[in-house]
């Protein structure tokens, strides 16, 4: 079996493309979207002391194989996450049970879809 594969025209948009993921400057735009996200989860935690709202941060993990944002809080009770506790729901000592309230996902929605249409004007740009 033998396979031929063909290019015609120039390879400059491709060049261009791999220089600047080469150069790293999209950490630049990773930092914002970041910071976008803390936001944006702060805002919109539901806020009885404040300390739940206050404790969200990100990082920026760059490996071989990906770089990611990662976005955490800090809140904690008991060891359990508070975050966590009010997103998912949880039992209470004396046998009740709290329901969750999603936050997390209508607050990040739109900094995954602004984030997802800046990396696609990047790749396009020429």
């Amino acid at each position: 079996m033998k396979i031929t594969v063909t290019q015609k025209g120039s390879t400059k948009n491709t060049m261009s493309l791999l220089k600047r993921i080469l150069s790293r400057s999209y950490l630049q735009s990773l930092e914002h979207y970041g910071q976008l996200g803390v936001e944006a989860l702060s805002s919109a935690t539901p806020v009885r002391t404040g300390a739940t709202a206050n404790a969200w941060r990100y990082k920026i993990e760059v490996d071989d194989k990906a770089t990611k944002i990662v976005w955490t809080n800090s809140n904690t009770v008991d060891g359990c996450n508070v975050a966590l506790l009010i997103q998912y729901g949880h039992g209470t000592r004396n046998g009740g049970y709290v329901q969750g309230i999603d936050f997390i996902n209508p607050a990040i929605r739109p900094i995954f879809t602004g984030f997802a249409d800046n990396i696609w004007r990047e790749v396009m740009r020429k």
